[in-house]
């Protein structure tokens, strides 16, 4: 490689920030299994994906690392991120690469994301947010990515209001939330546990004043740190963090 080239790929190599390595990693909490990936979105390349460049949806992991190494990129982990429609359009906000797709829902509705308050991941260069979804449509932020679910898990510091701890509803669930640091925790169950039993992680453990449920059925994660390639029916909105692949 000459001089020139060389400087080339390095400044190309800047251009996506560095994947903290053991980003993802097992806990228990109250005898409950889960899997946990943190990342420092200052470090890591946090994005949300669901329609490839010519407008198809991705659906799956592996389509999606197949999307990215056209692009000579990877994928260091994903997760489902949001709840959709039978077709996954998106069921609330979502907005990928700058590029708005659906409008936020404020509204109470059926379900869990219609289960206010609910909430958006936003998603900048260099920062993270989980915001209440009235408190984003009262003054809307610039998100390059966002997605909205629901319920919140944690608002300001308290478990969503209509959590039950002896709630018999249980489901492998997944959810985000951001600490005070502005490190964004990524958590999915290892077995069936209950909104109250999940909300108790990114409160007490995680210790995210602010956190959000992802779904629960269709919860899935990618972590080569922890060996997992979970499968299943496709999906709609995921979150993934990439990587330049090795040259």
């Amino acid at each position: 490689m000459g001089p020139r080239a060389f400087l080339i790929a390095l400044a190309a190599a800047t251009l996506l920030p560095v994947v903290a390595s053991a980003s993802c990693r097992d806990m228990t909490h109250e005898g409950r299994g889960y899997a946990v990936c943190s990342f420092d979105p200052t470090l890591s390349d946090l994005r949300l994906f669901r329609l490839d460049p010519d407008g198809r949806v991705i659906g799956t992991f592996a389509q999606l690392q197949s999307v990215l190494a056209k692009q000579g990129l990877r994928l260091a982990f994903a997760m489902n991120a949001g709840m959709y429609h039978p077709d996954r359009r998106p069921v609330g906000l979502y907005i990928e690469g700058g590029e708005p797709q659906a409008r936020a829902v404020a509204s109470a509705g059926p379900g869990n994301f219609g289960l206010l308050p609910n909430g958006i991941l936003c998603l900048n260069d260099g920062s993270a947010r989980v915001i209440e979804t009235r408190t984003y449509v009262a003054d809307p932020p610039a998100c390059r990515d966002a997605t909205q679910s629901g319920p919140m898990l944690v608002i300001d510091g308290a478990l969503h209001p209509r959590f039950l701890v002896d709630s018999t509803s249980r489901y492998v669930r997944n959810g985000v939330g951001v600490d005070d640091a502005g490190i964004v925790h990524f958590a999915i169950s290892d077995r069936r546990v209950t909104f109250h039993e999940f909300g108790r992680l990114f409160r007490d453990v995680l210790k995210t004043p602010n956190a959000l449920y992802l779904d629960g059925k269709v919860s899935k994660l990618y972590a080569p740190d922890l060996g997992r390639f979970d499968l299943g029916l496709p999906m709609g909105p995921m979150v993934g963090v990439v990587a330049h692949s090795p040259s």
